[in-house]
């Protein structure tokens, strides 16, 4: 065993030229691949791919969408494009991304043909439209029923969409309720149950 090894170690030394060679070889291919990825994830423009930049706009924080007017509406700069769905993803989250506003939820679930826009899945492509920035276009008025705490019990007959009447005035913002409650109520944003306690967002 022992003359085995000092026959590998002589081996070794005898080709210690080689085995430095073979090594510098490995390390300008890994650079080289790295290099090639890089470039690769750029256009001839010079401008950043959608793929590479999914990471970043999946970042985006509502506010930082740039508009510019088309044909006399505002519309968000760099649209339309598409967008690869991210983990804790929502239509009204990527809406808020993309559009500054969550109501858009509605024009990405049209132009995809989502007929169940709360089922969407990680790494799912969605094309985002080039659209007007929607603001509220239904208010109710708040009733005695109004709900002015930031927690509200479920009761029989409830959904969200009241429920967000009651809060905001708002039917459209049930979608922030059930963002800040999707994990007590699930995927289906119309199976509140009686005796939930509902955070309602401030």
């Amino acid at each position: 065993m022992e003359k085995e090894l000092k026959n590998i170690l002589k081996n070794l030394k005898l080709n210690e030229d080689t085995i430095s060679t073979i090594l510098g070889g490995l390390v300008i291919i890994i650079i080289g691949l790295l290099i090639f990825n890089y470039f690769k994830s750029i256009n001839p423009q010079g401008e950043i791919t959608q793929e590479a930049a999914q990471e970043e706009n999946s970042q985006t924080k509502p506010g930082d969408v740039e508009l510019v007017e088309d044909n006399g509406k505002n519309v968000p700069k760099g649209l339309p494009t598409t967008y690869t769905v991210q983990k804790g993803d929502h239509l009204w989250k990527i809406a808020e991304n993309f559009y500054n506003s969550g109501y858009n939820w509605v024009d990405i679930a049209q132009v995809n043909n989502l007929t169940t826009p709360n089922s969407i899945e990680v790494n799912q492509k969605l094309i985002i439209p080039k659209v007007e920035v929607k603001q509220a276009t239904i208010t109710v008025q708040k009733t005695k029923d109004t709900i002015d705490s930031t927690s509200y019990t479920v009761q029989k007959g409830d959904h969200l969409w009241e429920i967000a009447v009651r809060s905001y005035g708002d039917g459209f913002a049930w979608n922030k309720i059930y963002t800040a409650n999707r994990e007590l109520i699930g995927n289906n944003p119309s199976l509140v149950e009686a005796g939930m306690v509902l955070t309602i967002p401030r």
